[in-house]
């Protein structure tokens, strides 16, 4: 992978032949001859990158907004790092907030929405412009987005939890469709998880589950332990006050058609949470009774 990245091509015996037999063929189906991989508009996710990397795929992500004009970062053949959306354009300063807000100034920063004066003044200040976006910026220059400001959760302890890394982790999993991560102003965060029912069916029936309805399978005690597996899979990576304590189960797909997602299939969470209101407080209900039990 680090060589991939590094824009060579490895040398070692194994991933020859592995390209021989199955990197080849990825590559060959998006397209063959392709040199060059960006990534934009939204999180490509680090596991995604890598795989794509171990397959001999080097994506470029980068990021920008229109009202930026709209490219703020890039990575770039000569300087790539994975897991970062690139440097800062050379025409432009970024510098992060006290609240981790990215901040953005330079000649393709737009100057003020048509008439409407009061958003204008609520994104510029002094030039700079308030992307909405929480993010970081490391030692060597690479700038790394971690989430929407207005989708941080912050639990009733004080801490502030990026969902969207957290979701994508979820979704690489083929049992997953879309995941919600909730526990604004809450103990602790849980999942909300539409599953992806062509692979949850698939499974049931392989693992003779009986089921006549999506309702019934997402409550059969099984899939419910398979997917509180899942669930701890992804708790091992993150920090004590982010792991995932409770995983909700639903039995609607999510779609833009839905209103769940936007047409850019990116999730609207607060839909999601309004729609499964009374589903979520009936589990962080249970949750405190369980734990006043104990």
């Amino acid at each position: 992978r680090s060589q991939i990245l590094a824009g060579k091509t490895p040398s070692s015996r194994s991933w020859k032949l592995a390209n021989k037999l199955v990197f080849s063929k990825i590559r060959a189906g998006m397209g063959g001859n392709v040199e060059t991989f960006i990534s934009g508009g939204a999180p490509l996710g680090r596991e995604l990158a890598e795989w794509y990397a171990d397959a001999g795929i080097r994506i470029h992500e980068g990021y920008g907004l229109t009202e930026t004009s709209p490219v703020i970062a890039l990575n770039k053949p000569a300087n790539h790092r994975i897991g970062t959306v690139g440097k800062i354009m050379p025409n432009l300063e970024v510098r992060i907030a006290e609240d981790g807000e990215i901040l953005v100034k330079g000649p393709s920063v737009f100057k003020g929405y048509w008439n409407r004066p009061e958003e204008t003044k609520t994104a510029l200040s002094d030039g700079w412009f308030k992307t909405g976006d929480i993010g970081n910026i490391d030692a060597d220059g690479y700038l790394s987005v971690t989430d929407r400001k207005k989708d941080l959760i912050k639990t009733s302890g004080g801490k502030y939890i990026a969902p969207q890394p957290i979701e994508n982790s979820l979704k690489l999993n083929p049992l997953v469709g879309t995941a919600a991560i909730l526990g604004d102003r809450r103990k602790f965060p849980a999942a909300l998880v539409s599953p992806n029912f062509v692979a949850l069916e698939s499974w049931a029936r392989e693992n003779n589950i009986p089921f006549h309805t999506r309702a019934e399978l997402i409550a059969h005690p099984e899939v419910r332990a398979l997917y509180e597996g899942l669930i701890e899979g992804i708790n091992a990576n993150l920090a004590r006050f982010e792991k995932i304590k409770r995983v909700l189960l639903v039995a609607d797909e999510f779609t833009a058609e839905n209103g769940a997602l936007t047409p850019t299939m990116k999730l609207r969470r607060r839909v999601i949470e309004e729609r499964y209101r009374r589903q979520i407080d009936e589990l962080y209900t249970q949750a405190e009774m369980t734990t006043t039990q104990a």
